[in-house]
């Protein structure tokens, strides 16, 4: 929902900028320590999977399993961008809505669109 409100706005203002004025590693605040905290021990599980994947390989596993694996994987490396993105729209975005500059505000409609059509392909 929210960002289908992220494109309605940037439709409705039909404004782009050019995303390389923003600084390497984007314009940074914190994330919720809660959500960092499930995100790293996700990250650490996913890491585990990956290595079982390669076992699977190394041992000549049945293909069709090691497939199964490696789509659990992806799944779980979804979930992961899924409430990256959330956690981005309700703090970074939200205080460049509430508090930033129209530039600001800009910046992070263009970071959305650009995440967005990246997941397209």
């Amino acid at each position: 929902m929210a960002v289908m409100m992220m494109v309605m706005i940037v439709l409705v203002a039909g404004v782009r900028h050019d995303l390389r004025s923003i600084p390497y590693g984007g314009i940074f605040q914190a994330m919720d320590e809660k959500l960092k905290k499930s995100q790293l021990a996700r990250l650490s599980r996913i890491e585990g999977q990956v290595r079982g994947v390669a076992r699977m390989i190394e041992e000549d596993r049945y293909c069709i399993d090691v497939i199964t694996q490696i789509r659990a994987v992806r799944a779980a490396l979804d979930k992961v961008e899924q409430e990256t993105l959330g956690d981005h729209l309700r703090h970074c975005v939200a205080h460049a809505f509430h508090a930033g500059s129209s530039k600001e505000r800009q910046t992070k409609i263009d970071e959305l669109m650009e995440v967005l059509d990246s997941r397209r392909r």
